[in-house]
């Protein structure tokens, strides 16, 4: 994640000199963002391009290699990310011109942040100085499109890879791992709700008081301000997700966040795995539906011979530590997005069921 800072850092140092070359009279106007590819209706050499081929097609960066953001592309950081491998990641938001991200509606437990059509958001996953892949989804008239891009090995352009790919990585754990670039459709299985593509990381909920206020004041969201008489606008929502690396956050806390962040949009109502009766959200108070001491519908071996999702106590007898736990594709979960074991959450949920009470 410090690299991730890193490079966020680098790009938007390369905003600002972007910004105040601008500035200059008698420089270029600067480049806009091609809001015709992100809606799909752009048009190339007479073809209709839906699929933009290149990310490089878009406009979201002044440089092929993607190392400078373009003016109206804005960076974000999630309080507790999706863990994949340990790569580190670099996300930013598009909004068209004029329009503003709004609330989910429930000021008392925000979601997920909802974007206009027209908007965009990017994500590139990167090992060291490689980047590997960005993913973008766009928000289309017809819904949300999730597409991937495969990076090359000159580290200039970006391709689309709608059938996904494999890479030879080495983790920064040391591991030597082939990891899996998902294809549009494995992109469908993880964004899925209710039939319908959505984007799974944006939560009012885990992204910093500091970042919604600065997006805030700016004129970026409405319906999520409070009138504080000393500090002035402030985000609503007393529930917040902490921060991955807090020491001071309380087990139960920490192991919440991490479940509701890489395991909810698939165990929750509408999502892919609902069938499974198990709803991991942040705002699930339900003990049973997040797997106190409730038996498995149909994990099959998956569940490793153990009776129940959780026991407290005993995580040596719950199915969520036995599936995190494991690398063999018929029981490791989550099924996407890992070929590694995240060792840090296990020991956290190993925590986190040792300390439960009955």
């Amino acid at each position: 994640m410090r690299r991730g800072i890193a490079l966020l850092a680098a790009g938007a140092l390369a905003l600002s000199v972007s910004i105040a070359t601008s500035n200059d009279a008698s420089a270029l106007p600067p480049p806009r963002i091609n809001d015709e590819a992100i809606l799909g209706i752009e048009q190339l050499d007479g073809e209709v391009r839906e699929m933009p081929r290149t990310l490089a097609e878009y406009g979201f960066f002044l440089d092929a290699a993607a190392r400078s953001p373009a003016p109206g592309l804005i960076p974000y950081e999630l309080n507790t990310p999706l863990w994949s491998d340990g790569a580190d990641k670099l996300r930013y938001i598009y909004l068209p011109e004029g329009e503003m991200l709004d609330t989910d509606g429930d000021l008392d437990n925000p979601g997920l942040l909802q974007f206009p059509v027209g908007s965009a958001i990017i994500k590139t996953f990167a090992f060291g100085e490689r980047y590997v892949e960005t993913r973008v989804l766009v928000h289309r008239a017809d819904g949300w499109v999730a597409l991937p891009y495969r990076w090359n090995q000159e580290q200039t352009e970006a391709r689309l890879a709608l059938a996904g790919a494999r890479i030879p990585i080495t983790t920064p754990s040391g591991e030597e791992i082939s990891y899996r670039i998902p294809n549009k459709n494995q992109c469908k299985s993880c964004h899925s709700k209710d039939g319908e593509i959505v984007p799974i990381g944006p939560k009012v909920r885990n992204l910093s008081f500091r970042w919604l206020t600065r997006m805030a004041l700016d004129g970026h969201i409405k319906n999520i301000l409070v009138k504080d008489p000393i500090e002035g606008p402030l985000p609503v929502g007393g529930s917040r997700m902490p921060e991955w690396n807090d020491e001071d956050a309380s087990t139960e806390v920490l192991a919440r966040a991490y479940l509701d962040v890489n395991c909810a949009h698939c165990h929750q109502p509408g999502g892919g795995a609902s069938n499974s009766g198990l709803d991991l959200r942040w705002e699930q108070s339900d003990r049973f539906a997040i797997g106190v001491n409730k038996p498995p519908v149909a994990a099959g071996r998956g569940a490793g011979g153990l009776l129940v999702s959780i026991e407290p106590g005993a995580p040596e007898r719950s199915i969520l530590v036995h599936r995190m736990d494991s690398n063999d594709p018929g029981v490791a979960m989550p099924e996407l997005g890992r070929s590694t074991i995240d060792r840090k959450a296990v020991a956290l949920m190993r925590k986190w069921i040792s300390e439960m009470g009955e």
